[in-house]
């Protein structure tokens, strides 16, 4: 890996300050009270008044997916599994130090300290993140985004809107993705997505996400309104995901926790 350049990670924070304040502008006065995805509240269960939009573009996503990425997935799922786990694992591995940066943003020091605990310990005992060691001795992942820390302090997410090829999100996550993008620490160190590096982490992060959605997604097909259905569990998920993040015990629905990034 080549060492983080100075101008890289200025430009990075600079890009990183900008967006989180435009969200904070953007976002209406009464933002830190929390806003609940729930049907018995007085707002209707999603904010989406780019429905029409969305259901293009989940339209478009559904074609690609039926065209490319499900075959490719359904031909990784034949790998082995120690492969497939093994790649899964080293591609999860480099998540933790966003992990930690994210879990220290959110005042969580525990969970800091887990996140880097677990890279420390999967990056060397587990030879570069193929075997998750940490898990095996006591250390769980503890996933945290720059969408849900945004989402601790009070901002709300904004209309649903489903990205091309990313899939379904809100605003507030959109923009937190984006930003985790922009600030992680691997990437920075190792050039970006433009290199060999950076390009195979994504490609196998996504092989990887999707194969984990696979199951989800075939029952999503049977849904009488699979766009319905999907906006439903990932707000939900999200929500929940805020709700953790804020100190507030709930069971996250069973939907994907992240769409494929680095």
């Amino acid at each position: 890996m080549t060492p983080v350049q100075p101008a890289a990670l200025r430009r990075a924070a600079a890009v990183a300050l900008c967006l989180v304040s435009l969200l904070a502008a953007w976002s209406p006065a009464g933002a830190g009270a929390h806003d609940p995805v729930s049907p018995s509240t007085s707002r209707s269960l999603a904010e989406d008044p780019w429905e029409p939009i969305n259901r293009k573009v989940q339209g478009f996503n559904d074609g690609l997916d039926v065209a490319v990425f499900g075959p490719v997935t359904h031909l990784y799922l034949r790998a082995p599994n120690d492969v497939r786990r093994g790649l899964g694992s080293a591609v999860r591995n480099l998540r933790e130090p966003r992990w930690t940066l994210n879990a220290l943003a959110q005042g969580h020091g525990h969970q800091a300290a887990v996140s880097a605990a677990r890279f420390a310990t999967n990056s060397t005992v587990g030879v570069l993140g193929l075997v998750d060691v940490a898990e095996r001795v006591g250390l769980a992942p503890q996933p945290a985004d720059f969408g849900q820390t945004l989402g601790r302090y009070g901002l709300r997410p904004g209309p649903y809107l489903v990205l091309p090829i990313l899939g379904p999100h809100n605003v507030r996550d959109a923009v937190g993705r984006l930003v985790d993008t922009l600030t992680d620490p691997v990437s920075l160190a190792a050039g970006g997505l433009g290199t060999t590096f950076g390009g195979s982490r994504l490609a196998v992060s996504a092989l990887d996400y999707r194969a984990d959605a696979d199951p989800a997604l075939a029952a999503l097909s049977d849904a009488a309104d699979p766009y319905v259905v999907m906006r439903s569990a990932y707000l939900q998920q999200r929500d929940a995901l805020v709700r953790q993040a804020r100190g507030e015990d709930e069971a996250l629905p069973d939907f994907p926790s992240e769409t494929p990034a680095p």
